[in-house]
């Protein structure tokens, strides 16, 4: 249960009016899918916080609202007494209904919200066989999402035992109220107009994404311990922030919180190594102190401290899922940066570092990809793949520079934030 707080109400208000009216921008008549990333569903602890989603996006004009749910112990009893074809076993009905929210122009709304230590007593095996079957049946989601055909946003919400395990250091009674008070922080809600705040916010984003795509750099050269990488930009790449907009010309914001600019990578243009800088948790699994060494886009060798199969698991995935998909940049003074803490989810700590990812590119990153058949998408240098996963190498010590097609080389980043002003 939340122990409500010095306004608390209000900053959850201001959470779900940004929510509603600045992430998905909901269009009078919309349908609205309310799910979740990985999992089967919304965990069933965040009813409340549903509900008022839910409330929320019919009194700006939803047509309708249906949320897909889960059951944590329902998902363990899976696990502890299913076998393997239990577990090859996907409800693939649940994405193909993601699919048609969009294919129909209306909104998806992923709540990215799990307890780190749930399949902690699940046998890695297990694990394995479902992330397998999951990755095999995201692809066609995860190509509709990246070619924005409508408006979708990831946000996340605390759970009591995510709060335990991010917050241990804090009194039992109060870690769930703390965390979020950590997210209303992250996600600019504690101010009396959140949605100016976040358009400015855009707005300063999309200044640096401008200043790149006008410089159209032939390559960057990520340089810091550990990492001497150069990642090749397609031609008539595009960077771009949170504030997207939808083939129907609604702009809406991806994820919030959000600190990044990202681009794609040619999918062949990627060598050198790169280190971690934050620990890689997914799906149950977490990676530590891990490098990647890469030639011609693909990766050729891998190294970890911890959980080094798993991270072999993910680069075999698939064709693609051993070459890049996004290279993204978020300076080292972001408000999650400077946390310092490892918060077992992917939307929130890929805001706290420059990072990469592997697998599939978004199609909206390359000028008119959303047009393009996976055919002309490969070829020009876009990634394809079942799987797109983030992980952290940005440091205070990392210098970025961009490559100009004359060889002229430009400092993007010194020290971890950014050497260009806009």
């Amino acid at each position: 249960m939340i122990l409500i707080t010095a306004n608390f109400e209000k900053y959850l208000d201001n959470y779900i009016e940004v929510i509603v009216k600045k992430g998905l921008n909901i269009q009078p008549g919309q349908r609205l899918l309310i799910t979740s990333a990985f999992d089967p569903g919304v965990s069933m602890e965040l009813t409340g916080f549903v509900k008022r989603i839910v409330e929320k996006a019919y009194k700006s004009g939803a047509k309708s609202v249906e949320v897909m749910w889960r059951d944590d112990e329902i998902e363990l009893l899976k696990f502890k007494h299913g076998n393997k074809n239990t577990l090859e076993e996907y409800p693939s009905w649940r994405t193909q209904t993601a699919e048609k929210f969009l294919e129909n122009g209306d909104a998806l709304l992923i709540i990215y919200a799990e307890n780190p230590d749930l399949f902690n007593e699940v046998e890695p095996q297990k694990l394995s066989i479902a992330r397998q079957t999951m990755f095999k049946h995201l692809k066609p989601l995860l190509d509709k999402i990246s070619k924005n055909l409508s408006t979708w946003l990831m946000v996340s919400a605390p759970l009591k035992g995510w709060a335990e395990k991010v917050l241990s250091d804090v009194p039992a009674t109060e870690r769930l109220d703390k965390f979020w008070d950590i997210l209303f922080n992250f996600c600019r809600v504690k101010h009396e107009n959140p949605i100016i705040v976040w358009e400015d916010h855009i707005k300063q984003l999309k200044s640096r994404c401008n200043y790149l795509n006008k410089k159209q750099y032939s390559e960057l050269k990520l340089t810091a311990p550990g990492t001497d990488l150069t990642i090749g930009l397609p031609e008539g790449h595009l960077w771009m922030s949170g504030g997207e907009t939808n083939v129907n010309g609604i702009e809406f914001v991806a994820n919030i919180p959000t600190e990044e600019i990202f681009t794609l990578p040619h999918k062949d243009r990627v060598s050198g190594v790169v280190s971690s800088t934050k620990d890689l948790f997914f799906g149950g699994s977490l990676v530590e102190d891990f490098n990647l060494t890469f030639k011609d886009g693909k990766v050729t060798q891998v190294s970890a401290k911890k959980g080094g199969a798993f991270l072999n698991e993910i680069v075999n995935m698939d064709d693609g899922s051993g070459r890049t998909g996004e290279i993204a940049l978020v300076p080292h003074s972001s408000p999650i940066s400077q946390y310092n803490k490892l918060f077992y989810n992917m939307l929130i700590d890929e805001n706290a570092s420059n990072h990469i990812a592997l697998g599939n590119a978004y199609r909206t990153n390359i000028v008119k990809g959303e047009s393009m058949s996976d055919e002309e998408f490969s070829k020009a240098g876009g990634n394809l793949s079942g799987i797109h996963i983030d992980f952290m190498v940005g440091s205070e010590k990392m210098r970025i520079d961009g490559i100009l097609k004359n060889g002229d080389i430009e400092p993007i980043m010194k020290n971890g934030e950014w050497a260009f002003k806009i």
